[in-house]
């Protein structure tokens, strides 16, 4: 199966888990989960949230920004990748001055 975000529609998330400004999303879903490609621009933010049910692994793209893990600041950049696993806490900042993008997979447990 292809995924080609190239021609899905883009969503946009006003204050997406109570973040700043928006969030940008080409999405992908079925009952086995979701994956996503999208962007932060500078000064937005997911706000923070718990996996109660599933896990999210995040690889960055383009940009830079940072993640609150569980408590703890943690520095993203372009070649990075975050995993919040089942249970866990966390959010994204873009603090940078360019796009911060994203791809991201939810698998659905």
């Amino acid at each position: 199966m292809i995924i080609d975000f190239n021609n899905m529609k883009e969503t946009v998330i006003k204050n997406f888990y109570g973040g700043e400004l928006e969030a940008r999303a080409k999405m992908y879903t079925d009952e086995n989960g979701k994956i996503m490609y999208g962007t932060l621009i500078p000064g937005a933010s997911i706000g923070l949230h718990t996996h109660e049910n599933n896990s999210e692994i995040v690889y960055v793209l383009q940009g830079k920004g940072k993640v609150l893990y569980d408590g703890v600041w943690e520095e993203v950049k372009e070649g990075s990748c975050h995993y919040c696993p089942k249970g866990h806490t966390h959010n994204f900042v873009n603090d940078g001055d360019k796009d911060l993008v994203i791809f991201s997979v939810v698998p659905e447990q």
